[in-house]
C-alpha cells in the first residue's frame, strides 16, 4: 500500500473488525480534536480533519465498507476491484465522499444556489397599555433592498452574464490532495457557474444596496417581553436576485407605575387604611381596559393578603379570554391622628380583650409559655 494509500482504518485508529458503533466513537473524538475551528486554521490539522471524515464516511457504510475490506483503494478507482464491475457504484472517489465536501460547497454537480438575504433583527420598546390593546405603527429600518436599475441580477443594464471560463460553468473546481479528491466553490464566479458581463454602477454589481425602509407593524393584544413579530420577506435582500431574508420585531414591554405583569395575570400593591381592614369595604382600581374594577374588602383582612378578580388581567395572545387581576392587600397605620381620633381609640383600647386579635394574643401566651410567666 502507497503512502498515498493510507489505511482508514489506521486513520481512524480503530482494528478492521471494530463495529459501528466504534467506528462512530472514534470519528467523533478525532472530529473534535482536529476540527478547524478548534485549531486556529492550522494546514496540517484540517488535511488530518478531512482524511478522518472521509475515512469515516466510506468505513460507516456497509456497502463502501465491504467493497473497501475486499479491494482497498483499488474499490474506488474507474474499473477497479477485479471481475465484473462491482464498483460502478464507486467510480470515482469523489463521488464516494461527496456527501462530505458536497454539503460545504453546493453539492453534486450543480452550481451553487445564490444565497438567501439575512435575517434582521428590530427592537421595539412598548408600555403596557400598548401591550393590552395591540397597536398598529411604522418602524423605519436601513436594510439591503433590490437593486432597481438592474432589478436585482447585479449585471448593468443591457448587458447579461456569460459562462464563468475557470470552472466552465459548473460552479466549482476539484483539487487532489493525496486519495482525496475535494471539490471547491469557484473563486472566480463565487460558485455561481457564470459572471457577470458588466457589473451594474448602483450596486457594484451585488444586485442589492442600502436604503431606508418604513415598514407596517401590526402588534396584536396581549404581547409581552420577548414576543417576536415575523415580518417575511422584509430582511436583506439576497444577492443577485436572491430571496430575501426575514425581519424579526423583539417586544419590550416597559415597566409600569401600577401594575406588574406575570404572563396574562396582572399585580398591584394597594394600600387600604386599618378601619377599612378591620370593618370592611369596597375600593374602586381602574384597569388598563378603561374600566374601573371594584374589589371587596372582607372584614377583618391581614396586611398582604392577596384578592383575585379573574378576569381583568392581560388578554390572552392570539386567543381568548383574559387572564386575572391580583390586588395585594397592604394595610396602612395612621400616622396623624387628631385629639379627637386618639380619644377615641382610647375608648377602643380600653375595651379591648384580646380575642379582636388573636393571633397577637397567641403569641403573646406563646412567650409567657416560653419564659414560665
Amino acid at each position: 500500500m502507497s503512502a498515498m494509500e493510507t489505511d482508514l482504518y489506521e486513520v481512524l485508529g480503530v482494528a478492521r473488525d471494530a463495529d459501528g458503533a466504534t467506528i462512530k466513537a472514534a470519528y467523533r473524538k478525532l472530529a473534535m480534536e482536529f476540527h478547524p475551528d478548534r485549531n486556529g486554521g492550522c494546514k496540517d490539522n484540517e488535511d488530518k480533519f478531512k482524511a478522518v471524515s472521509a475515512a469515516y464516511e466510506c468505513l460507516k457504510d456497509p456497502q463502501k465498507r465491504a467493497a473497501y475490506d475486499r479491494f482497498g483503494h483499488a474499490a474506488f478507482q474507474n474499473g477497479g476491484m477485479g471481475g465484473g464491475n462491482p464498483g460502478a457504484d464507486f467510480a470515482d472517489l469523489g463521488d464516494i465522499f461527496e456527501t462530505i465536501f458536497g454539503n460545504a460547497f453546493g453539492g453534486g454537480n450543480a452550481r451553487q444556489r445564490p444565497r438567501r438575504g439575512a435575517d434582521l433583527r428590530y427592537d421595539m420598546q412598548i408600555g403596557l397599555e400598548e401591550a393590552f390593546h395591540g397597536k398598529s405603527t411604522q418602524i423605519e429600518v436601513e436594510v439591503s433592498v433590490a437593486c432597481e436599475p438592474c432589478e436585482g441580477s447585479g449585471a448593468a443594464p443591457g448587458t447579461g452574464t456569460r459562462t464563468c471560463n475557470l470552472c466552465h460553468g459548473h460552479g466549482k473546481i476539484r483539487a487532489q490532495q493525496g486519495f482525496f479528491v475535494i471539490e471547491k466553490p469557484c473563486h472566480n464566479c463565487n460558485g455561481r457557474g457564470e459572471v457577470l458581463e458588466s457589473p451594474c454602477r448602483e450596486c457594484r454589481g451585488e444586485g442589492r444596496v442600502d436604503k431606508m425602509q418604513s415598514l407596517a407593524v401590526e402588534i396584536p393584544p396581549g404581547v409581552d417581553t420577548g414576543t417576536r413579530i415575523r415580518l417575511a420577506g422584509k430582511g436583506e435582500a439576497g444577492p443577485h436576485g436572491a430571496p430575501a431574508g426575514d425581519l424579526y420585531i423583539f417586544i419590550h414591554v416597559r415597566p409600569h407605575a401600577v401594575f406588574e405583569r406575570e404572563g396574562t395575570t396582572l399585580f398591584t400593591r394597594v394600600p387600604i387604611t386599618f378601619t377599612t381592614a378591620a370593618l370592611g369595604g369596597t375600593i374602586e382600581i381602574p384597569g388598563l381596559d378603561g374600566e374601573t374594577h371594584g374589589i371587596d374588602i372582607p372584614a377583618g383582612i391581614q396586611n398582604g393578603k392577596q384578592l383575585r378578580k379573574r378576569g381583568a388581567g392581560m388578554p390572552v395572545l392570539q386567543g381568548r379570554g383574559r387572564g386575572d387581576l391580583v390586588t395585594e392587600i397592604t394595610v396602612e397605620t395612621p400616622t396623624r391622628l387628631s385629639k379627637e381620633q386618639k380619644a377615641i381609640l382610647e375608648q377602643f383600647r380600653e375595651t379591648e380583650t384580646g380575642d379582636e386579635c388573636p393571633e397577637s394574643r397567641g403569641f403573646f401566651d406563646k412567650l409567657k409559655g416560653a419564659f414560665g410567666a
